[in-house]
């Protein structure tokens, strides 16, 4: 359809289907955001139902937007309950039957458009519809999204929110690159109208002495539910950088049973294996079957370096395990017959224990061409593993995310930056 018009009202009834082109639900809404003046809102992603759900579909998940339907470019479908965000518009709920003077918002068409590397939705024309007492149906006419601005304003107090909306398609690490051009109290805004999730992802791209700064006007509350949102190895550096009080009130405050891992993690000297590992694994016991480790594997949530293996110990399953087996990684799983147990299919890798250095570490995942190695202490439990992104990043140079963000793309950065700087000051970009 390049090149053509879609209505949004007909778009909130085609189905959801999946990569194969059936259909798994359908949608009931689009979900933009608020652009620069001038600059068309774009479209973040469509609420759907699908198995008696309301769900979120990422615009970049869809594949193909026609008068079939909006088809999954994958198979995977996220079915977390939809939670609208402040600075995100809803086209059905906030915008149709909106009044525009003495006409109402009957429908709004979306068009394709792309740069190139990515392509998207966004809005192009409005339809305004006009009811007279002397014409039994109404007239209509169509202007573009520039005529009616107000329609797609965020207001001044939302523009942080819709500027972090309009961050959330991009990679942290490109996002931190964004964060780092601005003044601290903008940082401090957009982090506090950024959901729980996406905040801790961009601090786990910061260094220790930036997260801080970051967070330190969230409330206690706001702050434990970012924090414990953050991967287990990168929260416990975090609390590391942190003064003796402030980390004993966070680990009171968290959850029983994280706060024990991560006073387990902060015990280790800095700089050896137990500082950098992770506990928050792929674990299972020999009688578990191939098929039941390769329904953990698909988890979205698991990091890939985390999901290229299976650590198979005895009972129990969370650190410190029972015995150590071996492993079984994902390329083995895909070969074996799903009813086989994983404890015919090991692999004797060799592990290490928590004192070795970082040095030595990333000596050992060199040697044995390993994503991942696990952790044992002396007695051969299981307490964790090292992945190499996390060697990578303590072994690169100092200051190598600060020269590797220069890189990234100018005009991406540029205009965050000044959608986010202009929020702070009241004026318009």
């Amino acid at each position: 359809m390049a090149g053509d018009l879609i209505y949004a009202f007909r778009v909130m009834r085609l189905p959801l289907l999946d990569a194969g082109g059936n259909a798994i639900g359908r949608l009931d809404d689009v979900v933009v955001i608020p652009a620069r003046a001038g600059v068309p809102p774009r479209v973040l992603g469509f609420v759907a139902t699908s198995q008696r759900r309301r769900i979120f579909v990422n615009s970049g998940r869809i594949g193909s937007l026609d008068g079939d339907g909006a088809r999954l470019r994958s198979w995977d479908v996220d079915l977390n309950p939809f939670k609208p965000r402040q600075g995100e518009i809803l086209i059905g709920r906030d915008v149709l039957d909106s009044r525009v003077g003495d006409e109402t918002v009957s429908d709004v068409a979306l068009r394709p458009a792309g740069d190139g590397r990515q392509t998207w939705w966004e809005i192009s024309k409005i339809r305004l519809a006009r009811r007279s007492a002397l014409r039994r149906r109404p007239s209509y006419r169509l202007l573009d999204f520039d005529e009616v601005p107000q329609l797609f304003a965020s207001g001044a107090g939302s523009e942080m929110a819709a500027e972090a909306a309009r961050l959330r398609d991009m990679h942290p690490s490109d996002v931190a690159g964004v964060v780092r051009a601005l003044p601290l109290n903008s940082r401090k805004q957009l982090a506090a109208a950024m959901d729980d999730e996406r905040l801790a992802d961009l601090l786990e791209e910061l260094p220790e002495s930036e997260q801080l700064r970051m967070i330190e006007g969230l409330d206690l509350d706001r702050m434990i539910s970012v924090l414990e949102e953050m991967e287990y190895d990168d929260l416990a550096d975090l609390l590391a950088e942190m003064p003796g009080e402030q980390r004993t009130r966070i680990l009171d405050a968290m959850d029983d049973e994280d706060a024990d891992v991560m006073r387990r993690l902060l015990s280790y000297d800095e700089g050896t294996a137990g500082a950098l590992m992770t506990p928050d694994i792929i674990i299972l016991g020999p009688t578990a079957t191939v098929a039941e480790a390769l329904a953990e594997v698909r988890d979205p949530e698991w990091l890939v370096s985390i999901a290229a293996q299976v650590f198979v110990v005895q009972a129990p399953y969370k650190p410190p395990t029972g015995t150590y087996l071996g492993v079984v990684h994902f390329q083995r799983l895909l070969r074996e017959p799903p009813s086989m147990e994983l404890g015919r299919c090991l692999e004797q890798e060799p592990t290490i224990t928590p004192d070795l250095s970082e040095r030595e570490v990333a000596e050992r995942l060199a040697s044995y061409n390993m994503l991942a190695v696990g952790v044992c202490d002396e007695a051969n439990r299981l307490l964790g593993a090292i992945t190499v992104d996390d060697v990578l990043d303590r072994t690169l140079p100092t200051g190598w995310r600060q020269r590797r963000r220069v890189t990234t793309t100018t005009t991406t950065t540029t205009t965050a930056t000044s959608s986010a700087t202009t929020a702070t000051t009241g004026g318009r970009p």
